[in-house]
């Protein structure tokens, strides 16, 4: 499937896969990335922090994005912006699949 100049509906783009965390990455540049992933119910990423800001489009399902202690629910149709340099994790309430917007610059 060509991505560059096509028309693609974005939960289309990565499956869900039973006890899997699936990704697929769309843009890389050196300037920043663009991700969709898929997770699997209770999957998720372990507390980690980047040195830029992460924005997060739940396109699918919903999860817990938990930035620095505080939980937050995320659920298809919503956002949240993880703020750079600290640290956030986040887990699937239920399968969920969501696009990671990274710029680095």
């Amino acid at each position: 499937m060509e991505l560059i100049g096509n028309a693609l509906t974005l939960s289309d783009l990565v499956s869900y896969q039973d006890g899997s965390v699936v990704s697929k990455t769309l843009i890389d540049k050196k300037i920043g990335t663009v991700t969709m992933f898929s997770f699997g119910e209770g999957q998720g990423l372990s507390e980690h922090t980047v040195p830029y800001d992460a924005f997060v489009q739940v396109v699918d399902g919903e999860a817990e994005v938990i930035i620095n202690g505080a939980p937050h629910i995320v659920a298809a149709g919503q956002i949240i912006i993880m703020p750079a340099n600290i640290p956030h994790e986040l887990k699937a309430v239920k399968p969920f699949k969501m696009l990671l917007v990274m710029i680095r610059a």
